[in-house]
């Protein structure tokens, strides 16, 4: 299976969800954005590494993880998003040390919390892809929202829909009716709900 290499557009978040952030992924070679629903922590880990600019007084998580592996000469060389099942990526950590390579499990925003920390590329199989990414219609002002900043994306909360906040409000659709509704999503850059539409279509193609 052939690997797409991904890049991070930012994080979006909800003013109605607690907790509830997207972190939008783009495809490297291509128009595609694959939307992954995360935790705050790991949001914030994330936009963190980001800002190079933002220092915290004290490591966090993700930062300790690295002191600890740069101190015995552990480089993660990579990260791929080698799986999706029921709406739930997992992924792999690729580390060398002493030119012997490991391949760690982990979770899919801690992965890409650790990637951007050793600037490590971050890959997923074109099949995920295929399934899971979504086509954004280009217009003259996409230039210019694909060169917003991260903290721009971060600091302009989405507006998300009661009916949003549960995968399960969209049982009662049919499979156009959901594609309409994805079309919908994607269009009004609302990541988090485009990423449960597209898993509910992704259950009932599976």
């Amino acid at each position: 299976m052939s690997l797409v290499k991904l890049s991070i557009k930012g994080i979006s978040y909800s003013q109605t969800q607690n907790g509830a952030y997207a972190l939008i992924l783009n495809e490297v070679d291509g128009e595609r954005k694959l939307p992954i629903v995360i935790g705050a922590f790991e949001a914030q880990s994330i936009a963190i590494a980001l800002e190079k600019e933002i220092k915290p007084p004290r490591p966090l998580t993700h930062d300790l993880f690295k002191n600890f592996a740069e101190r015995f000469d552990i480089v993660v060389k990579q990260v791929i998003i080698h799986k999706l099942v029921d709406g739930v990526f997992y992924s792999s950590i690729i580390c060398e040390r002493d030119k012997i390579e490991e391949i760690i499990d982990a979770r899919t925003s801690d992965a890409i919390a650790l990637a951007l920390r050793f600037n490590a590329p971050i890959f997923t199989y074109k099949n995920i892809l295929d399934k899971a990414g979504i086509y954004l219609k280009t217009n003259p002002s996409d230039a210019d929202k694909e060169n917003q900043p991260v903290d721009d994306i971060i600091s302009n909360p989405e507006s998300f829909t009661a009916e949003a906040e549960s995968g399960r409000a969209y049982i009662k659709y049919s499979l156009q009716e959901l594609n309409d509704l994805l079309i919908q999503a994607v269009e009004q850059e609302d990541y988090e709900k485009a990423a449960k539409i597209r898993d509910e279509i992704s259950k009932r193609e599976s």
